[in-house]
């Protein structure tokens, strides 16, 4: 049997792994490009040296951010660390794009209102969502009926950053809609399995431990998408979650339609969430878990942009 190429074994060995489908797309581009940049040398011909002279090239020629030169590393590290076998020397002489240390972009409680309150149906759901939960983008589209609990008045986020699970609040002023999109989600759903449809993608270890699952209404999206697509892990036709770029779009309009001069998006809502709870001193170590935060010196950068700073008096007034 012909060996897979090198692509190729890296995208199995990820999805092995049951890594994002973000984190495939990342590693496979910058494991593509640092192959290029050596003109197309397989990387088992290179080393801690030519790993360093790309993570230069992307520093100084290319003038990516810190965050993006570390992406390309950790792609760079899976390659040959999992793929390849190889254990790297350490590598020297890299230049560090530098990280900026900028403050989050923050609503406040009025705009985060006016801009909840000027979009409609789903979307205005799902960003009410972003605000009332600190939701990620991606976690809301994510969320799966069974992790509602309208009595508890909390949500269940499974797999979030990090793949990991956490707990946070559900506000009272959206359980109604919420409730009724549940419904319309169970009316989809059950049109689908009259039509011999009706499964939803479930992690591999899901699958086999409950089999049979993946049409319980249960393990729906609460936010399905409007059509049903093949998955990409195996190809069968499925429902997936709506998609990212609908809220986003949604959101910028709205931003822009009450000209709020920030740069916001769908992750400011976040930001505004952990912001405007300090400013109502609740405990940081209570917001760093609704945050889902592994150390709270995360959290504390919204310290430093709330109105609770601001009350102090300009000796010019």
């Amino acid at each position: 049997m012909e060996k897979p190429k090198l692509l190729d074994q890296v995208r199995n060995l990820i999805r092995m792994r049951h890594l994002s489908y973000k984190t495939e797309k990342a590693f496979l581009y910058y494991i593509r490009d640092f192959t290029l940049f050596h003109d197309k040398r397989h990387p088992s011909e290179m080393g801690a040296v030519e790993i360093g002279a790309y993570l230069t090239h992307l520093a100084v020629a290319r003038r990516v951010a810190a965050s993006t030169q570390n992406v390309a590393f950790n792609a760079l590290l899976f390659l040959y660390k999992q793929v390849l076998g190889t254990e790297l020397p350490r590598i020297e002489g890299v230049f560090r794009a530098k990280r900026p240390e900028r403050l989050p972009v923050v609503f406040s409680p009025a705009e985060a209102r006016a801009v909840i309150e000027s979009m409609e149906g789903t979307p205005r759901l799902v960003a009410g969502l972003l605000y009332g939960c600190g939701l990620r983008l991606i976690e809301a589209l994510r969320l799966r009926v069974k992790d509602v609990d309208f009595d508890s008045r909390h949500i269940t986020v499974r797999e979030g950053k990090g793949a990991k699970d956490r707990i946070t609040i559900l506000p009272t002023s959206l359980i109604d809609d919420l409730r009724n999109q549940i419904v319309r989600t169970k009316t989809l759903h059950e049109e689908d399995l009259r039509r011999g449809f009706g499964s939803v993608w479930l992690p591999f270890a899901l699958a086999r431990k409950y089999p049979n699952s993946d049409k319980e209404f249960g393990w729906q999206y609460v936010f399905p998408s409007s059509k049903i697509s093949p998955t990409r892990e195996d190809g069968v036709k499925r429902r997936h979650h709506m998609a990212e770029s609908s809220i986003q779009s949604s959101v910028k309009r709205a931003i822009g339609s009450l000209g709020i001069n920030k740069h916001a998006s769908c992750h400011t809502f976040r930001h505004s969430f952990a912001t405007h709870l300090l400013e109502n001193n609740y405990d940081i170590r209570t917001v760093q878990e609704l945050l889902g935060h592994n150390d709270v010196r995360t959290t504390q950068i919204y310290t430093h942009v709330t109105r609770n700073r601001l009350s102090v008096k300009s000796p010019l007034d």
